[in-house]
């Protein structure tokens, strides 16, 4: 069962549904046992439990004793799949070997050296001649298929994969392909990995709907747009639903991406259309909702960065749709319109609005206003006339229908520097109002001198009846820029919505706002997120992880990678001590992509962010062995791939002076990742010198995450190397032309990693760790702060001490000396080690010991979500 099973597959291939709910939850389903009469016993359940520990999955005792109560057969297919879905969680799925399969022992001293043979090897090298790097006779031969000739004396066949000239792939069974020596086995067993967890069982399959309908419910709740992944979770759990179960089915979606997958699936089946189109288009409350469902069912974006072009619709789709539209207001509807207005346009060549102007006039006023059509005396004018009846904000009086845009009138009064009227109109959308504040508070700031008059009051005073219609992560995004405003920056950082995580990097030519100010801002804003939290049920006792405060609250997950530990971009985790970080890449080329040669690098700087050095195919080795790379392989063609591995010793690397090491990968020769048939990436945390162990350990794998999109170089991560931490920064990098190199892009290395670090490290991004303080402030009557040294300190709700002050207290030196006798229902952690009573809820980093067949598990984004209006 330990055997891996080489398949080709893209990054983006859907898991099944057991996969889903192992991969989320970490249940396992099992067939019903029925009239067993040899069952598998101890030694299979056993047998099968070593493989899952080798792979960092401990497995709870009911489920093991389920494995035992399967016949051979029956956990002999059941641990295949289950293994099989791990392997392809954590990358395991994939060979790799590397260029030298010695690595990091045998990776060259000289890369210069051991390029300049490569390079005479080629230029003067002769068949049947004495080799010209060492003279030896008879030891040269041709290598298939690049017909290189190639000493087996110089190179050294058992340590290649590949040709040593061109470094790419090379027939299997080539001759000068020896084995490879076999690794030096662990001296002592690996260190529990970080990501450790816990699988358990979760009752027979007739049960996984039941698990699958909690985990939809969940994923439907969300307020936010979806990462990838829990994207493609969405669909896997609809797909695994009948759609005439409309009542399990929530009669609101906050989540408006996550409403347009909803709706696509109800109306993809026409036969089922009588059924599902009422309560499909009864989610509808917006024009872009509308917009959304077309792009989805058309194979494009429910974010409407890509915008294809719209597949037919049928003539009751095309109905029910004119019908949601007639039901708005058509002056918001056509100002809605307008921000996509192109894809209108396209959309109208389907909904025929103008054909049913009797029936929808509404939504026939709302073309024609986004249109600019014309008026004259003839049928269709008329009935807009009538349909414009009582709609103030649309003029049908001139020669073409006009609509007065909401949006343009925010901007004039904006440049106005008219405050009062700027807020009158962003008052009747309090999401735009608070991703404006920073604006309105410049605004204030000029009308007041410090932002404390009349112009600042009025701010405040529209913000608090604003905030508590608006969305938790707008509330918090605009918490966190706006609390750092009180110091002059030169950066200023933007994540411009797209199909790809990029990050932008500009002067900020800003002023500082005025402390007093944004303290009262701030007030509101955090007051609303704890008046928030005390919706939800209270609990005698929590915990909350210090360690916490370095992962940042989720925020453009739509960009997110998908990834083997859910980890929001901008998070900082401390690295282990006495470990060696092993940073890994697989690709593998399709026809679509062609040769690809794709590069894994680790770019080093000093303190002040000058560059110091590189370890990739440039140099192999960096400082000795404080940085050594695998090898770079040139191709990958299928089955095996290609693989590439750089090591990093951490206090070596302080040694010779670096602070931080980016890691980036590059499409050398500019092939984006999305046409490869695989690509992924990944980092283990080592504790085994040299070349002991194998050189991928899915036990060592503490991160993985696919390579995909029109992409051609991804910044993963940045090392800290005094400090011993790991910031996550899941952004990729606009490159242009081809042969991508760290030397050729250090100064935007640099920027970029530089200025998020900066970002992060700032504040400017609410932790969840004060969520966790704020919610468990909020819930809790005593809440014990575990530190990262190990220590507690328990704070306990005072007399007429108000939330906002036991929030404020949790984490100071004003502590309560009694430890709580009840067990904590509410925990937040890094690490999932305590133990939580049935019905409790858990946010751990790590889940670990957590069994999600006893408590809720939640994500970051369940812990956001938990803030949203009530």
């Amino acid at each position: 069962m330990s055997s891996t099973t080489v398949t080709t597959r893209t990054a983006t291939t859907p898991r099944s549904l057991a996969a889903v709910l192992l991969a989320r939850r970490g249940v396992v389903h099992l067939p019903a046992g029925g009239d067993v009469s040899e069952p598998a016993g101890q030694v299979g359940a056993a047998l099968l439990e070593a493989d899952l520990v080798e792979r960092g999955y401990l497995v709870a005792a009911p489920l093991r004793a389920a494995f035992a109560a399967l016949d051979a057969g029956a956990l002999g297919a059941t641990g295949r799949a289950l293994l099989q879905d791990i392997d392809r969680e954590t990358g395991a799925d994939r060979p790799h070997e590397p260029l030298l399969r010695g690595f990091p022992d045998s990776t060259p001293r000289d890369t210069y050296a051991h390029y300049v043979d490569r390079v005479l090897t080629v230029l003067f090298q002769q068949p049947e001649q004495p080799c010209v790097l060492c003279g030896t006779v008879d030891s040269v031969v041709p290598v298939a298929p690049c017909a290189h000739l190639v000493c087996g004396t110089c190179f050294d066949g058992a340590d290649f994969s590949a040709c040593p000239v061109c470094e790419r792939r090379i027939d299997p069974d080539d001759p000068f392909l020896r084995p490879k020596r076999p690794r030096r086995i662990f001296s002592r067993r690996p260190a529990r990995p970080q990501r450790l967890r816990l699988l358990t069982y979760g009752g027979d399959l007739s049960d996984r709907q039941r698990d699958a309908a909690r985990e939809l419910d969940t994923l439907l709740a969300r307020t936010g747009a979806l990462s990838p992944q829990d994207t493609d979770d969405l669909d896997a759990l609809l797909a695994a639903r009948p759609r005439d179960d409309l009542d399990r089915l929530p009669a609101t979606v906050p989540g408006r991406e996550t409403k347009a997958r909803l709706v696509a699936w109800l109306l993809a089946d026409p036969a089922d259309l009588p059924a599902t189109l009422p309560f499909a288009t009864g989610l509808l409350d917006t024009p872009t909702d509308v917009l959304r469902v077309l792009a989805v069912r058309s194979g494009g974006d429910a974010g409407l960065v890509r915008i294809p072009r719209f597949a037919r619709l049928p003539r009751p789709l095309r109905r029910a749709l004119l019908s949601a539209l007639d039901a708005l207001d058509p002056a918001q509807a056509a100002q809605d319109m307008r921000r996509h207005r192109r894809a209108w346009i396209h959309a109208a060549e389907l909904l025929h609005p103008f054909e049913y102007t009797d029936r929808y006039p509404r939504a026939a006023l709302a073309f024609a206003a986004l249109r600019g059509t014309a008026l004259g005396d003839d049928a269709l004018s008329l009935a807009l006339r009538k349909g414009a009846d009582g709609v103030e904000a649309i003029d049908v009086s001139g020669p073409a229908v006009t609509v007065r845009s909401w949006r343009g009138q925010v901007e004039a009064a904006l440049a106005d520097r008219d405050l009062h009227r700027a807020l009158a109109l962003l008052g009747q959308r309090p999401g735009e109002l608070v991703r404006r504040l920073d604006h309105l508070l410049r605004l204030a700031r000029e009308g007041d001198g410090d932002g404390a008059g009349d112009e600042g009051r009025a701010v405040v005073s529209a913000l608090e009846r604003a905030v508590g219609r608006v969305a938790p992560a707008v509330v918090l995004s605009a918490l966190g820029a706006l609390r750092t405003r009180t110091i002059a920056r030169t950066a200023r950082v933007f994540f411009p919505k797209g199909a790809a995580a990029r990050a932008h990097v500009t002067d900020d030519g800003r002023p500082p706002l005025p402390a007093e100010l944004v303290r009262s801002v701030a007030g509101v804003l955090t007051a609303e997120m704890l008046r928030r939290a005390r919706a939800e049920a209270p609990v005698e006792v929590a915990v909350v992880d210090a360690a916490l405060d370095g992962v940042v609250a989720p925020f453009t997950e739509r960009t997110a990678s998908r990834a083997l530990v859910t980890l929001p971009r901008g998070s900082e985790l401390a690295v282990p001590d006495g470990t060696t970080l092993r940073l890994f890449l697989h690709w593998m080329e399709s026809p679509a992509s062609g040769r690809t040669d794709l590069d894994l690098s680790a770019a080093m700087f000093a303190a002040d962010w000058q560059h110091i050095g590189q370890c990739d195919y440039t140099g192999l080795r960096y400082g000795g062995t404080a940085a050594v790379h695998s090898g770079d392989l040139q191709d990958a063609p299928p089955p095996l791939g290609a693989s590439e591995f750089v090591d990093l010793d951490l206090e070596q690397l302080a040694e010779a002076g670096v602070r931080y090491v980016v890691a980036v990968v590059y499409s050398y020769n500019n092939v984006a990742f999305g046409d490869l048939a695989d690509a992924f990436a990944g980092l283990m945390v080592r504790d085994a010198p040299g070349s002991e162990g194998p050189v991928f350990d899915a036990r060592a794998v503490e991160q993985r995450f696919d390579l995909t999109g029109s992409s051609r170089a991804c910044v993963p991560l940045v090392v800290d190397v005094q400090a011993r931490t790991m910031r996550w920064l899941d952004v990729v990098k606009g490159v242009t032309g081809t042969q991508h190199a760290v030397w050729r892009h250090a100064h935007a290395l640099a920027t970029l990693a530089h200025r998020l670090t900066e970002l992060f490290g700032s504040g400017a991004r609410v932790g969840l760790g004060e969520l966790a303080v704020w919610q468990a402030a909020a819930r809790a009557a005593t809440v014990v702060l575990r530190h990262t040294d190990g220590s507690r300190s328990v704070y306990a709700r005072r007399d007429g001490e108000d939330v906002a002050a036991f929030a404020t207290r949790i984490g100071s030196p004003d502590t309560d000396a009694a430890e709580p006798t009840a067990p904590p229902r509410l925990a937040f952690l890094l690490r999932g080690d305590v133990d939580v009573p049935d019905g409790g809820e858990v946010f751990a980093v790590y889940p670990y010991a957590q069994d999600a067949t006893r408590v809720r598990l939640l994500t970051a984004s369940d812990v956001v979500t938990a803030l949203a209006p009530h």
